[in-house]
């Protein structure tokens, strides 16, 4: 698969937290960093999301957030 996103991250996912349209997809992406997305449920069955599943994060710049204490 060819994407245009140049910020990608690989990992396992932890955990599926699903809702009754949205779910929370928890990924660890190495050195004790977890990386969380909320998709659609349909993406999450369409995918078979589950716990151990070795996925790619793809992160466009429109779609971030900067957060600093």
């Amino acid at each position: 698969m060819k994407i245009s996103a140049r910020n990608q991250i690989k990992g396992s996912i932890i955990e599926v937290k699903p809702g009754v349209v949205t779910a929370k997809v928890i990924i660890d992406i190495g050195g004790g960093n977890r990386l969380s997305s909320v998709i659609t449920m349909d993406s999450v069955e369409e995918l078979n999301l589950k716990p151990g599943d070795e996925v790619v994060a793809i992160i466009k710049s429109t779609e971030v957030m900067i957060g600093k204490e």
